[in-house]
């Protein structure tokens, strides 16, 4: 499986994950959250599932935009998607801003976990941020499947700063 299929279906069914216990029980949520025991009250649901709800979507719309899913069902005659960059047109945007979305989720889990010590925070922070960090190497590595050049053998996008690569100007010079 390709590393950016696992980064697209990871991230919806690890936000499918935390949506769950909000949509479904919101009332224990804020059981285990108020020092008190108390039945939740008619906001603290609605704030409850509509940010689960939020999440769903959020992962849902992952799916769709890195082109995990096709959404045509028209085939390229005799294309081949080697010269396109990404899967879809909205995948490096759509990977950048779910990037950050963990990043930021990884960081306030950290923060939460050494302020109170509760390890539901830690495995947050676990999971968030390995998504990010899959979804920064994505950005850096599965992005483009390179330029190789058919007389060097070498990627185009490279320079020869600040090292020359006397190798290949002498191939090119043949």
């Amino acid at each position: 499986m390709d590393v950016y299929y696992f980064y697209s279906y990871g991230t919806a069914a690890w936000l499918a994950t935390q949506a769950a216990p909000l949509i479904s029980s919101p009332t224990m949520i804020v059981a285990l959250l108020s020092p008190d025991v108390r039945e939740a009250t008619t906001l603290e649901v609605y704030f409850s599932r509509t940010l689960g709800f939020t999440l769903i979507t959020l992962g849902v719309l992952t799916v769709l935009l890195t082109g995990s899913v096709p959404l045509s069902s028209r085939l390229s005659e005799g294309t081949t998607t080697e010269t396109d960059d990404p899967k879809a047109p909205y995948a490096l945007p759509t990977l950048t801003v779910t990037a950050l979305f963990h990043a930021a989720y990884a960081f306030y889990g950290y923060a939460m976990w050494t302020k109170t010590g509760v390890i539901s925070f830690g495995l947050g922070t676990l999971g968030s941020g390995f998504l990010a960090v899959i979804a920064l190497w994505c950005i850096l590595f599965a992005s483009s499947n390179g330029r190789i050049s058919r007389k060097t053998g070498a990627d185009k996008r490279t320079s020869g700063f600040p090292f020359k690569n006397t190798e290949a100007d002498k191939r090119k010079h043949r």
